[in-house]
């Protein structure tokens, strides 16, 4: 039993370890005249390695690039001008190969009188008719869905809550604990998108990865019997480290971008998605440390190994960032 836990255990955080986080792909159709628009297309990719999606719409407009693709911050972007016969509202939108992939489709379309389509596509629901206008449902469903997506495969958030969950004993202190990273990351995170504040990405992600190689070490030390401050008062670590994730989820958001005419809408169902997302982590991680607790075999010793696999997955990130630097 031992064995197979251990191995399970190697083969999950393993797969963690190679992981990233699956962004949706972006198209952005900005009207410049009457019947022309230019557009960004951004495809998430892994190198050079991207999925082939193609847009296609019912009007058959005459595309013509703007630029060559380029390869960015795992994406792959390209630009057209797209300029058709008719009005582009009320034409079919499809993206052909989307259907493939486990990636959704965040569209954004401007039009000269100042009006901002916001909505998504998805695996399953890969066409739409284009709209001349959002309602506030679809603003709210598209970015409440981001939010859950955006916690649910970021994988060191996922890791530091999992870490501070490990650490804390006791429900009422992990409620406590938990609350208070979601008040740090919500702050950050509206101050950055809204303009208030703003850090560099590479060196946020870096000391995100460094806080849970932080909370791994407490873990260890706090198996051992050492007191710490994590143990201690694990609200004021989640507290201020999450000051730091939610300029990680700002990054993430604004690279996606935000519908002008909605931003404190769009803004507050990101921060609900990403609540509800991180409510279901932390209900099943509970529920997976209560089942542990029942199996016999549960010694301080294998109590470590959960603690040494967030830690060298976390190690290796920020090995990983830093040399990023100078990519």
């Amino acid at each position: 039993m031992k064995r197979a836990l251990l191995v399970g255990l190697f083969l999950f955080f393993g797969l963690v370890g190679h992981a990233h986080e699956i962004r949706p792909a972006y198209l952005q159709i900005v009207q410049i005249e009457q019947n022309t628009y230019q557009a960004y297309w951004k495809i998430p990719s892994m190198g050079e390695a991207a999925p082939k999606l193609r847009l296609v719409f019912t009007g058959n407009p005459k595309v013509t690039p703007l630029q060559a693709p380029q390869s960015l911050n795992n994406s792959i972007i390209f630009r057209y001008q797209l300029e058709f016969p008719d009005d582009l509202r009320g034409q079919n939108l499809y993206i052909e190969g989307l259907s493939n992939t486990l990636i959704d489709a965040l569209v954004r379309v401007e039009y000269l009188n100042e009006e901002t389509v916001v909505f998504m596509l998805q695996p399953d629901n890969d066409q739409i008719i284009i709209p001349g206008e959002s309602s506030s449902w679809e603003v709210i469903k598209t970015y409440t869905i981001l939010g859950v997506e955006h916690i649910l495969f970021g994988i060191d958030h996922l890791l530091f809550v999992l870490a501070l969950i490990i650490i804390t004993v006791g429900f009422k202190k992990i409620v406590k604990t938990i609350t208070a990273f979601t008040l740090a990351h919500s702050i950050t995170l509206s101050m950055a998108v809204l303009g208030y504040a703003n850090l560099p990405g590479p060196p946020v992600e870096t000391v995100i990865a460094l806080s849970i190689v932080f909370l791994a070490l407490e873990i260890i030390k706090n198996i051992n019997g050492e007191a710490t401050l994590t143990s201690r008062k694990p609200w004021l670590v989640a507290f201020t480290f999450g000051l730091l994730h939610g300029f990680g989820f700002a990054g993430a958001l604004m690279d996606i971008g935000l519908p002008q005419s909605d931003i404190p809408l769009a803004l507050a169902f990101f921060n609900i998605g990403v609540e509800l997302g991180q409510i279901a982590f932390v209900l099943v991680v509970l529920g997976l440390i209560y089942l542990l607790k029942k199996f016999k075999g549960w010694s301080p010793a294998m109590q470590k190994v959960p603690a040494y696999l967030i830690g060298g997955v976390a190690a290796y990130w920020v090995i990983d960032r830093v040399l990023g630097f100078w990519a």
